[in-house]
C-alpha cells in the first residue's frame, strides 16, 4: 500500500496495530479522522491519552476503575455478600450487559495455564481468600471460560476455600465447553448465571 503522506501512512500503521484491524479498516478510520475538524480529533486523542494516563485497577475487585475502589463495589446497591470470580476485566462487561447479576466481582486476571507459565501465584487468588476472610461474604459464583484451563481454576479455588463456611458455585453449561465467556451471547450467559450449579458438579465432570 503505497501513501502519498508520510504521515498518513505512520497513523495507519498504528491503527493497524488494533485487533480486528487491517490495513483497509485503519486507511477508512484515518481517513475518516481526517475528514474531522480538529478539536473533534484533539478530543478523541486526548480521551485515548488519558484513558491510558489516568486509568486504575480497583483495589479491592482488580476491575479496571477511575478511583482507588471502582463503581461497582462502591454501589451499595450491590450484593456485599456474593462474589463472581473471573478471568478478565471483559468478562465483567459481559456479565453486567446482561442485567442479571447484582452482586461483587473479582478479576483474577488470567487462568492457571502451565504450558504458558501461569500458576496460581500470578493470579488475584490470595486476595480473593482475604476477601472471603472478612465474613462478609457468603457465595462465590465461579464464572471462568468452561476450558481446561478454565475448569482447572475453578477445581484449585474450590479447593482452596473448602475450609471456609461459604457456598461456592459455577456456571451452568450454557456456555460450550472450550468458549471463551466475553464472546457468549447475553441470554446464554444470563441462563448459565441464573442455573448455575454446585460447584461438586464441575469437578465431577473434570474427574469424569
Amino acid at each position: 500500500m503505497n501513501f502519498s503522506s508520510a504521515l498518513i501512512e505512520e497513523a495507519v500503521q498504528e491503527f493497524s496495530k488494533l485487533p480486528g484491524i487491517g490495513k483497509k479498516t485503519a486507511l477508512r478510520l484515518v481517513l475518516h479522522l481526517l475528514k474531522q475538524d480538529k478539536d473533534s480529533v484533539q478530543r478523541f486523542s486526548k480521551a485515548i491519552a488519558r484513558m491510558r494516563e489516568d486509568i486504575r485497577f480497583c483495589s479491592q475487585c482488580h476491575n479496571v476503575s477511575d478511583q482507588d475502589i471502582c463503581r461497582i463495589c462502591s454501589d451499595f446497591s450491590r450484593r456485599k455478600n456474593q462474589i463472581c470470580v473471573v478471568e478478565t476485566i471483559r468478562d465483567v462487561m459481559a456479565i453486567e450487559a446482561t442485567q442479571q447479576y447484582s452482586g461483587l466481582y473479582h478479576v483474577l486476571g488470567g487462568i492457571i495455564s502451565p504450558l504458558d507459565g501461569i500458576g496460581p501465584d500470578q493470579l488475584q487468588i490470595s486476595s480473593l481468600m482475604q476477601r472471603v476472610k472478612s465474613g462478609e461474604v457468603e457465595e462465590i459464583i465461579l464464572a471462568l471460560s468452561p476450558t481446561l484451563e478454565g475448569d482447572t481454576t475453578s477445581y484449585y479455588i474450590s479447593r482452596t476455600l473448602k475450609e471456609y463456611p461459604i457456598r461456592i458455585t459455577a456456571l451452568s453449561r450454557g456456555v460450550a465447553f472450550g468458549g471463551e465467556l466475553e464472546y457468549a451471547d447475553e441470554l446464554t450467559l444470563a441462563r448459565s448465571i441464573q442455573n448455575r450449579l454446585p460447584i461438586e458438579s464441575l469437578v465431577d465432570h473434570q474427574q469424569s
